[in-house]
């Protein structure tokens, strides 16, 4: 059976992200694998008294997470999709390319986007260090724009 692993950060785009996979999944036969990382927080030292608050902050982060990651797993399941999920902390694209190597993915199903602005300027975009590293096909999902108001003719 192929695999189709789609990380999720249950940003805007993700349940257009997830539908894709589901399509892409349904038309292989493959299933699916969705994982979602909770990332560290950005902390420069002058920061450091705080960490246990950023601890705090990341274990409810991973448990909301885990909410998400079943619902999705239950109603793609329930539409006769094979699904398992995965639930890591740390930096995004290690462990997106780790997995896909681990389960022999045969695709990656990612969104274009899905952190600000100021995030992906600092750190880089994860799908294009994805796309960059892959040693299987990734589909790329574009976040859905809004169409602008044209004059009808």
């Amino acid at each position: 059976m192929k695999t189709i692993l789609t990380p999720v950060d249950f940003s805007a785009i993700t349940e257009t992200v997830v539908a894709a996979a589901a399509v892409l999944a349904r038309d292989q036969k493959a299933r699916l694998v969705l994982i979602n990382i909770t990332q560290l927080p950005l902390i420069a030292s002058e920061y450091a008294p705080y960490m246990e608050n950023v601890a705090e902050a990341v274990t409810v982060s991973e448990r909301a997470a885990a909410k998400h990651l079943d619902r999705f797993a239950q109603r793609l399941k329930a539409d006769g999709l094979v699904t398992d999920t995965l639930q890591v902390t740390g930096d995004p694209v290690s462990y997106i390319l780790k997995q896909a190597a681990e389960l022999e993915a045969d695709y990656i199903v990612m969104g274009s986007h899905g952190h600000t602005a100021m995030y992906d300027l600092l750190v880089g975009s994860t799908t294009h260090r994805v796309l960059l590293k892959a040693a299987c096909p990734v589909l790329v999902v574009p976040a859905s724009r809004k169409k602008s108001a044209r004059p009808k003719k």
